[in-house]
């Protein structure tokens, strides 16, 4: 058997000159992950409205699903009796499942922490009581399967007091700890998570204690997009992926997907990036595209023949459903709408991270993010 340090490296391929934007591939046992690297969010075990062979033909690389939901419907005892989550889904790639501490912490006065874990009432659920220490929550991930996992983290919201957000920090040291001695599972690649909120000295504290407590392959970066705006989050998180975390590691910016942030987030050298925004703007009737969000349920659509984003070669716009169509479509809440507009904005972003790739590569990301910033793609909020 091939040794756990042989599945998960991460060889960097190409470094920008004028950034700390990077180009890379992490090695997976389902196969190998390009950075930077957009990941689809199928939070119970699919990406809502779209087959596992659309995500594919889209160009998707790695999926994530969500350790929360997934625990509590179907349970993973049921996914592990099902070959696990590549063979419950029928999605052969690399996959990431979260801690589901983040969804845990959103329960609002639902759940209880201690030095031992978290306990909480799924009341998303019917009111199921339950409760994590770090020693089943990563029983619980490594039933499920996935190639990489997330370690049990307290992610403190926006804007929390300083002695709270420290001692989010400490729990999650702790748990961290905790995760890598009971994570067993040598297929499986065991992220920490940076946790901090908008105070660097304690994100570089959440980093220290990390590196000192063992060699994990990749780290997450927790904590952000909980309420405050992108410029508060890169005060921080820009020094703290550009200047002080590890070269040799994978850099996961988690729950953060609106393009520009993307971009941003990339010249800090972030490498990989989830986010529900694709599907979920889609559900609402948007879309990202070259001329900034749109919002296909507003009346100017009506006649207008052109695809979503002319620019564009996803299957709706390369399909030639016409923005009249969409228009209609989610006018009339018509499951199709969703799809056309989901299938479009996934694309939009696992695309615009291959450009960024390429840019990276030939050196010149510096001026990719200087023509996104003076175009109209910007404008997608």
């Amino acid at each position: 058997m091939c040794e756990k340090k042989d599945w998960f490296t991460y060889d960097i391929i190409a470094e920008d000159p004028g950034t700390h934007a990077r180009a890379g591939v992490f090695h997976t046992p389902h196969g190998d992950v390009p950075t930077p690297i957009f990941m689809p969010v199928g939070t119970k075990a699919t990406v809502k409205g779209i087959l596992p062979t659309q995500l594919k033909e889209l160009g998707t690389q790695i999926l994530l699903a969500n350790l929360y939901h997934l625990s509590v419907r179907p349970g993973a005892e049921l996914v592990a009796e099902m070959g696990g989550l590549h063979g419950f889904m029928r999605w052969d790639g690399p996959i990431l499942t979260d801690s589901g501490g983040f969804q845990v912490f959103s329960l609002g006065d639902h759940f209880k922490l201690t030095n031992d874990g978290v306990s909480f009432r799924a009341v998303d659920y019917g009111g199921e009581r339950m409760s994590w220490t770090p020693e089943e929550n990563m029983r619980i991930a490594q039933l499920l399967g996935a190639d990489i996992v997330m370690q049990l983290d307290q992610c403190p919201g926006y804007p929390s007091p300083r002695p709270f957000v420290e001692r989010a920090v400490e729990l999650s040291s702790l748990w961290a700890e905790r995760c890598f001695a009971a994570h067993e599972r040598r297929d499986q690649a065991l992220f920490g998570i940076v946790q901090g909120g908008m105070d660097l000295d304690l994100r570089l504290r959440s980093l220290r204690h990390l590196e000192s407590c063992g060699d994990f392959p990749g780290y997450g970066i927790g904590g952000y997009s909980v309420g405050e705006s992108h410029e508060v989050m890169f005060q921080t998180l820009a020094p703290l992926a550009g200047e002080y975390m590890p070269r040799s590691k994978p850099r996961y910016l988690m729950g953060v997907g609106n393009p520009t942030t993307l971009v941003r987030g990339v010249a800090c050298g972030i490498d990989m990036f989830d986010c529900v925004l694709p599907t979920r703007t889609a559900r609402m009737g948007t879309a990202f595209s070259s001329e900034g969000r749109l919002n296909l349920k507003n009346a100017r659509f009506a006649h207008d023949a052109d695809p979503i984003d002319p620019t564009c070669s996803c299957p709706a716009c390369a399909g030639g459903f016409s923005r009249a169509y969409v228009h209609h479509l989610v006018r009339q809440r018509e499951m199709v709408g969703a799809q056309l507009l989901s299938l479009h904005n996934i694309y939009y972003l696992l695309d615009l991270m291959r450009r960024a790739r390429q840019a990276i590569i030939d050196g010149e990301y510096a001026s990719f993010v200087s023509d996104w910033e003076q175009s109209q793609a910007v404008n997608d909020f």
